[in-house]
């Protein structure tokens, strides 16, 4: 039964934290949740259209939300922010005016800031847009995984696991591949583990990727 747990999931409260920080009233409680999914969804898709060659820009790692009284704090955690603003000139203020908008916020306020990653493909959902960028190009799955694999390597992390599923390389019949290096004891709740799934649309139908990463043990 281990394999149909969420890796993140299973180690809340031990040594993984929720992404959105907020306390609300039963009947708020919905209305917050569905607009921090759009708040996410908004920002990647900005990024998505904004962003002309994702093979030089690491992503996004993930989203933090903080909601006060009259505030929403957003933390976008990249792994090239410098990159993100001045050579591919992203907005924030038209993106933050965007989701204003969307929200319909009235006196509530929103700030949005940029969060340097240090090692931006130690974060799983950096390294899978990574990988399915390569994916979308056509690459070969096989190679991908292995030049994922050691980008991840040059960090300090202690283990990698990468699995594709779907019509790999235009194969009539889908399967299931993967790859690892090191270790990733998933069964171990104290390990810190990190995980992704993204789906890659590709001209031959959508790949399911899946990583998780190994950091330590506390």
């Amino acid at each position: 039964m281990g394999r149909k747990i969420h890796p993140l999931g299973f180690r809340l409260g031990v040594n993984q934290k929720h992404f959105s920080h907020w306390f609300a009233q039963m009947g708020d409680y919905p209305k917050f949740l569905e607009e921090d999914r759009r708040i996410r969804s908004s920002i990647e898709k900005y990024v998505e259209r904004s962003v002309r060659d994702s093979s030089s820009y690491g992503g996004i790692g993930h989203i933090e939300i903080q909601r006060k009284t009259d505030l929403i704090k957003v933390d976008i955690h990249t792994g090239f922010p410098d990159l993100l603003i001045e050579e591919h000139s992203l907005r924030i203020d038209q993106m933050k005016n965007d989701i204003e908008a969307m929200l319909a916020l009235g006196n509530r306020k929103l700030r949005i800031t940029l969060n340097n990653v240090v090692q931006p493909y130690g974060e799983p959902k950096i390294l899978a847009e990574h990988v399915a960028s390569q994916l979308r190009n056509r690459v070969a799955f096989r190679r991908t995984m292995k030049r994922a694999i050691e980008l991840v390597g040059r960090t300090s992390n202690k283990g990698i696991k990468i699995q594709i599923a779907g019509r790999l390389n235009g194969s009539e019949m889908a399967r299931v591949e993967w790859a690892r290096e090191g270790r990733v004891p998933l069964h171990t709740i104290r390990a810190r583990i990190k995980y992704c799934y993204l789906p890659a649309q590709t001209i031959y139908g959508v790949l399911g990727i899946k990583i998780w990463i190994f950091q330590d043990t506390e």
